[in-house]
C-alpha cells in the first residue's frame, strides 16, 4: 500500500503511526509544512524501511514562513523528495498569492540547480498557475499533484506536462473526484491520505486508510482491487527512479 501524501508528525502520536506503518508496509511520503520541522519529522523515518520525509513549506503558511526559504535550500541535499509545496487560490489565501508564487518558483528552481527531487504539490484554486511555474522549471515529470481538484482542461493541461496524481478516500468520495481520477493516467496515479487533515467522519484517516482509495479506484477501473495494487506499485517504482535516493533507507 501507498500513502503518498500524509503529514505524519501532525498525529497526535507519530512515532505509533510510523510504526503501524511500518508494520503494515505501507510506504509513506511524510510531508512537512515548514522547513524548520524536517529535522525533527524526518527522525520518524529512522531506521524505517517504508516512512520517507519531504521537505516542505505549504503555500497557506508562505506569507509567514517565507524567511524559511533559505533553510529549505540549504536542506534540499539531504532530501529526495520536496512538499507540501505549491499554491493555494481559495478566497482565506488568494490575498498572499504573490509572496506564494515566489516562494514556489524559488523552490523549484533551486531544486532543479540541485539536481530535480519528486515534489508533492497543493494546487487548491490555482491549477492553471501550478501547471505553468512546473512548465518554466521542466520539472512536470516528477511532479505528484496531490488531491487535484481544477478543471478538465487544466487536468488535461498537468497530464500533457507529464504529471503524476496522488488521490485519496475524501477526494473519490465526490462525484467531481472520481470523474476528475477516471481521466487521470493509470500509469502515473498513486494513492495518499492527506491524514489527519481528511476526514473518515470525525475520525482522521491513518495512512492504512488507502484500503479504501485502492477500493474506489477498482470501481472506477472496472478491475480486481490486486490488479490496481500492482498498477500502483510499479508506478511507485517508476516514480522512485527518476531521483537519486538521497535518503538513508533501504529502498522500497
Amino acid at each position: 500500500m501507498i500513502d503518498f501524501h500524509c503529514h505524519l508528525d501532525l498525529f497526535d502520536d507519530p512515532e505509533a503511526v510510523a510504526s503501524e506503518c511500518e508494520k503494515a508496509g505501507v510506504f509513506v511520503l511524510s510531508v512537512t509544512t515548514t522547513p524548520k520541522a524536517w529535522r525533527k519529522t524526518s527522525a520518524l523515518a529512522k531506521n524505517r524501511r517504508y516512512v520517507r520525509t519531504a521537505l516542505g513549506l505549504h503555500p497557506q503558511l508562505a506569507h509567514e514562513r517565507s524567511s524559511e526559504v533559505p533553510l529549505l535550500e540549504a536542506l534540499l541535499g539531504e532530501a529526495s523528495y520536496v512538499g507540501e509545496i505549491g499554491l493555494d487560490g481559495s478566497p482565506a489565501h488568494r490575498p498572499h498569492a504573490e509572496i506564494q508564487l515566489k516562494v514556489f518558483e524559488r523552490v523549484l528552481s533551486a531544486s532543479q540547480s540541485g539536481g530535480g527531487h519528486i515534489f508533492t504539490i497543493h494546487s487548491r484554486g490555482a491549477a492553471e498557475a501550478v501547471i505553468s511555474s512546473l512548465h518554466r522549471h521542466r520539472c512536470g515529470s516528477t511532479a505528484v499533484l496531490h488531491w487535484f481538484s481544477g478543471t478538465r482542461v487544466e487536468l488535461d493541461a498537468a497530464i500533457a506536462l507529464g504529471c503524476w496524481f496522488s488521490v485519496g478516500p475524501a477526494m473519490l468520495r465526490s462525484e467531481k473526484g472520481r470523474q476528475l481520477a477516471a481521466r487521470m493516467p493509470r500509469d502515473r496515479l498513486l494513492t495518499e491520505t492527506d491524514g489527519p487533515f481528511a476526514l473518515d467522519g470525525k475520525r482522521p484517516l491513518m495512512p492504512t486508510d488507502v484500503r479504501t482509495a485502492v477500493t474506489q479506484i477498482a470501481k472506477l477501473w472496472s478491475t480486481r482491487e490486486h490488479d490496481v495494487q500492482y498498477q500502483l506499485n510499479a508506478n511507485l517504482k517508476d516514480l522512485l527512479s527518476r531521483v537519486p535516493d538521497r535518503a538513508t533507507q533501504a529502498p522500497v
